[in-house]
This record gives C-alpha cells, sequence and structure tokens, in this order.
C-alpha cells in the first residue's frame, strides 16, 4: 500500500499549521482540497491522525509518530528533485532555512538581496523563532545559530559579522531621572528590560572588561519572550521605562539617533558571530550549494561593505 505523496504533503501541511485555513494560505491549496486529501489518507491507513475540533487541529499520537518521520523524508525527496533540478542551466528550487530572529532581523537583510539577484529561480523559505529544533526533521536545508548552539555532527560555515556585542543602554530621560550606572553591579539599582526564553528561563546580564567578568541577576519591570517581543522592548527603552541589553547592532540606530545612550560601554562583551550549518549526511541540495557559494564569496569582503 502506498499513499499518494501530495496527500501526505497535505498533511505535513495542516498538522505544521495547525489548521486547514493557515495551511490553505501557506501550501496553495484550498482547504476543502486539504480536508479531502487527510481523510483519503486516513482511510487509506486505516487510522486516525488527526484530532478535529471546529477551533482546532492537533495531530494524534499515531500522527505525531508520523511527522516525525515524514518530514525528513519528504525533505530527503525535495533535495533529490533539487539535484536533479541541478542540471539546468540555473539552480533552482528551494532553500529552507530555519533562523533564529536576530539573525532574520540582522544577518540575512545584509545577504538575501544580492543572492536573490544572483538566483531569481530559487525561492527563499524563511523560518524565525527561538526554539532549537532539529533542522533536517522541520524540513530546512540548514539553519542559522551562534556557536554555542549549535548541534553535533553539523557542518558549520560562518555567516554574517564574525564579532558582535551586547550593548547596554538606556534613553537620556531615564538616565536624567535615575543616573547613570559606573559599574554593571549598579545595575541591581535599576529598572532593566528583561528577554524571556521559549523555556520560560532568564539569564544573567554577563560584563566583560580586562579580563573581569560579571553576571548581574538584574530585574525590571518589563519581560518579553526573545524574538517576537524584542521590538516592544526596544520601544518601552526609547520611552524610558528602563535599561535595555541587547545586541549591539540592533541598538545601533536608537544609539546613532541619540534616542539611546550607551552604559557601560567599556564593559560591553564581544561574542563570536553566527554560523550556517547543514547536516553532511545528506546530499547538498543546489539552492543550498548555491547559497553556501554565495555566502562564502561574500565572506571576502567587508561586512559594512555587503550591508551598504
Amino acid at each position: 500500500m502506498r499513499a499518494n505523496l501530495g496527500d501526505l504533503n497535505a498533511f505535513l501541511a495542516v498538522a505544521r499549521g495547525g489548521g486547514f485555513r493557515v495551511a490553505a494560505r501557506t501550501s496553495g491549496m484550498s482547504a476543502s482540497s486539504l480536508s479531502e486529501a487527510v481523510r483519503r489518507l486516513e482511510t487509506q491507513l486505516r487510522v486516525r491522525l488527526l484530532h478535529r475540533t471546529t477551533r482546532s487541529v492537533a495531530p494524534t499520537e499515531a500522527g505525531a509518530r508520523l511527522i516525525e518521520r515524514l518530514g525528513p523524508a519528504l525533505g530527503d525527496v525535495e533535495a533529490a528533485l533539487d539535484v536533479v533540478r541541478g542540471f539546468r542551466d540555473r539552480p533552482a528550487g528551494t532553500l529552507r532555512l530555519n533562523v533564529p530572529v536576530v539573525a532574520a532581523r540582522l544577518v540575512l537583510p545584509a545577504i538575501l538581496p544580492g543572492f536573490m539577484a544572483a538566483y531569481p529561480e530559487i525561492k527563499v523559505d524563511v523560518v524565525a523563532e527561538e526554539s532549537l529544533v532539529d533542522v533536517l526533521a522541520s524540513g530546512c536545508d540548514a539553519g542559522v545559530r551562534f556557536e554555542e548552539k549549535l548541534e553535533q555532527d553539523m557542518i558549520a560555515v560562518p555567516i554574517g559579522p564574525r564579532v558582535q556585542r551586547y550593548a547596554t543602554a538606556a534613553a537620556p530621560a531615564y538616565l536624567d531621572r535615575h543616573g547613570r550606572p559606573e559599574h554593571p553591579r549598579d545595575l541591581l539599582g535599576h529598572a532593566c528590560l528583561l528577554g524571556r526564553f521559549a523555556s520560560g528561563t532568564t539569564s544573567p546580564w554577563e560584563f566583560e572588561r580586562d579580563g573581569e567578568v560579571v553576571l548581574v541577576e538584574t530585574q525590571g519591570p518589563l519581560v518579553v519572550t526573545i524574538g517576537a517581543g524584542v521590538d516592544l522592548m526596544v520601544d518601552m527603552a526609547v520611552a524610558g521605562l528602563g535599561v535595555i541589553q541587547l545586541f549591539e547592532d540592533w541598538l545601533r540606530p536608537h544609539i546613532d539617533s541619540g534616542a539611546l545612550k550607551p552604559v557601560l560601554q567599556d564593559w560591553w562583551q564581544p561574542f563570536s558571530g553566527p554560523f550556517l550549518y547543514y547536516s553532511g549526511r545528506r546530499l547538498v541540495p543546489p539552492p543550498l550549494r548555491a547559497f553556501l557559494d554565495f555566502i562564502k564569496t561574500a565572506d571576502q569582503m567587508p561586512y559594512a561593505e555587503r550591508n551598504s
């Protein structure tokens, strides 16, 4: 018994989208066609794959098991088709990337315009999220991560600026009211704007100067989820609600405009820039190979020039 490949793709789209309407928007199929495809697949397999209510759709245990195996398998099918497409004059197909929000905000805008202009037949599909997912299981070709979060047994290629810093800043009005901290520990007496990871945890703010590392368990009036809530945190810092610590490149436009003032600048800690990573256990599809070649070439020029 062989399941129809289109029905399998339809099921995966509905399961990942959490509903038929969302899947219809992302897949280009109608909700009724998706519903019929899932019903046909369930009939063929003689097992229910999705729990359906008027409000939501969720995988059954059998459906969840199928998703675990289906994502990588369909990814391999797409990679095989991309290899065949590679015999055309120019690389074509879809490049699927899983990246943290900061990479979507600060790294990809300097790279994708040139890449997509050079390879107009390649479609780029970017999933920006903070969860550490298995890129293959999620159906992506590659991911972007910082060094401490790279998965084992993956090939990593530098992408974007090689050295970054966490910057600490506050609005002039806030500093006029509360004074300027002179040492990281002074932040214990300040209102700090905090980011919370998807796991629900927050991290201490870290500072470094002349080999001395200081960790500060900051507190404050606002906590946002890292990723989707960061723009709100920046807006609240500009409004004078408290002190913020974030990627320097994210805060730089506000610092340059004067909306934020640097705080404890001598203590800003540098760290290694991000990496593009992918599995060496499968054929590299032509869209990813083209992207790898492009970023390696782009890496030869100054980042400021690429970002101009």
